[in-house]
C-alpha cells in the first residue's frame, strides 16, 4: 500500500452519519489492517449518536479515533481533523473521504500508490478518463457539479485539474504543512477548492486517478443553498487573492500616475519646457512607486536579493520604463502636435506600466521558494 513506516491517517468528517459510520469503519479497518494506519472521525456533535458509535468502534480497534467539536461546518471539521492528524497522530499522509460510501474505500490503494510514485496530492477524480458519477444523480445535480467545477477551474486558475471540487484525496503531510491548512477559514464544501488552490500555489505536484462516485444509499446530503452560495463567493475571493499582488501594483501605479501628471503640470506652470518636465515627472513617479511597492505590494515576499540590490535593479527597470514612456511621449507629440501634452504624457505611461510590473515582479522583487529562486 505505502512504503514501510509511512503513517497514514484517514480524516472523515461526519454529521448525522449513524447509518453509515460503523459499516464504513468496519470496511476500512478490514482493508487496511496495518498498525501504521489510523482512522480519525471528526464529528460535529451529531444528535443521532454518530459519536457514540465511533467510540464503540474505537473500543475494539485502537486505531480508530474520535474528534468532537461544535458544529462549524464541513470545512472547519476538515481543518480540525487534518491539524489533529498532523500534530497529534503524526501522520505522513492524510486521506480525506466522505462517510457515506460515495467514495469506495477500496480505491484508497491507488491514491496511495500515486503518492509512492512521486505525487504530493492524488485526487480521486470523477472527471478524468475512466471516472464517472452515479446514474441516479438528477440533471440539476449533474449540472451543478459540472459547471461549478468548471467555474472553479477557470476563475481560481486551476485549469490543469479536472476535478477541483473532489473530496477524495491522498495528501502528503509535507504538502499540507506548506499549504498551512490550519489557516483555512471557509466553513462549507468550498474547503475542497480552497485547499487544492493552496496546495497548488505552494508547489505541490497533483495527479488524478479515475473513480466511480456513488450516490449515498442511506442518510441525507448536507449540501444546501448556503454551501452553494459560499462556494461561488469563495471562488471569486480566491481569484482576487491570487492576483492581489497585481491589484496592489495597479493601485500603486495609480498613485504614480497622480504623482507623474501632477508634477508634470506643476513644472509646466513653473515655465519648464515640456520635453524637460516629462522625464523629471516620470522619475518622481518612479521613486514614489518604488517606495510603495517595496513596502506594500511585494512586502509579503521573501526576496532573493538584499535591499540595496533591489534598489539597483529597480533603477534599471525604471530607466527602461522611463525611456519607453519618454519615447512614446515624443512620438505622440510629433504625431498629434495639437493634442494636450498632459494627455500625451498619460498615454506614454501605459506601455511603460506593463513593462514595469512584469520586470519588477519577476526580477526586482523575485521571491524565494522552498527549492530556491524562481
Amino acid at each position: 500500500m505505502t512504503s514501510l513506516q509511512t503513517r497514514v491517517c484517514f480524516v472523515i468528517p461526519t454529521y448525522n452519519e449513524a447509518l453509515n459510520v460503523t459499516s464504513l469503519l468496519q470496511r476500512l479497518t478490514e482493508l487496511y489492517p496495518s498498525p501504521d494506519v489510523t482512522f480519525l472521525i471528526v464529528d460535529d456533535e451529531s444528535p443521532d449518536g454518530t459519536g457514540r458509535l465511533v467510540q464503540a468502534s474505537a473500543a475494539t480497534d485502537h486505531r480508530v479515533h474520535l474528534l468532537e467539536g461544535k458544529r462549524r461546518g464541513f470545512g472547519q471539521a476538515y481543518v480540525r481533523g487534518m491539524t489533529y492528524a498532523l500534530d497529534v497522530l503524526d501522520a505522513d499522509v492524510v486521506v480525506q473521504m466522505d462517510a457515506d460510501f460515495s467514495h469506495d474505500p477500496a480505491d484508497v490503494g491507488k491514491l496511495l500508490a500515486g503518492l509512492s510514485d512521486g505525487a504530493d496530492v492524488v485526487i480521486g477524480s470523477r472527471y478524468v478518463s475512466g471516472g464517472a458519477v452515479d446514474r441516479r444523480w438528477h440533471v440539476g445535480r449533474r449540472m451543478l457539479s459540472r459547471w461549478g467545477n468548471r467555474f472553479a477551474r477557470l476563475i481560481a486558475g486551476m485549469k490543469a485539474v479536472r476535478d477541483c471540487t473532489a473530496g477524495f484525496k491522498a495528501i502528503k503531510a509535507t504538502a499540507l504543512r506548506a499549504a498551512k491548512v490550519e489557516e483555512i477559514r471557509v466553513q462549507g464544501h468550498t474547503f475542497q477548492v480552497v485547499l487544492l488552490h493552496r496546495l497548488i500555489r505552494t508547489g505541490a505536484k497533483v495527479i488524478e486517478e479515475p473513480i466511480y462516485f456513488r450516490d449515498r444509499d442511506r442518510g441525507h446530503t448536507k449540501l444546501g443553498i448556503g454551501s452553494i452560495l459560499e462556494f461561488f463567493y469563495n471562488v471569486w475571493w480566491l481569484y482576487l487573492a491570487s492576483h492581489w499582488t497585481f491589484v496592489k501594483f495597479v493601485l500603486t501605479g495609480l498613485t504614480g500616475i497622480l504623482v507623474n501628471l501632477g508634477s508634470f503640470f506643476l513644472l509646466l506652470e513653473l515655465g519648464m519646457h515640456k520635453f524637460l518636465a516629462s522625464p523629471i515627472a516620470i522619475e518622481l513617479s518612479i521613486i514614489s512607486n518604488f517606495l510603495i511597492n517595496n513596502h506594500w505590494s511585494f512586502a509579503d515576499r521573501v526576496m532573493t536579493d538584499r535591499a540595496h540590490t533591489r534598489i539597483m535593479k529597480y533603477n534599471l527597470v525604471a530607466l527602461s520604463t522611463l525611456v519607453l514612456s519618454y519615447v512614446t511621449f515624443i512620438v505622440l507629440s510629433f504625431l498629434f502636435s495639437e493634442a494636450s501634452p498632459v494627455l500625451l504624457q498619460g498615454c506614454g505611461i501605459l506601455p511603460a506600466g506593463f513593462l514595469n510590473y512584469f520586470m519588477n515582479s519577476s526580477w526586482t522583487f523575485r521571491e524565494t521558494d522552498r527549492d530556491g529562486p524562481r
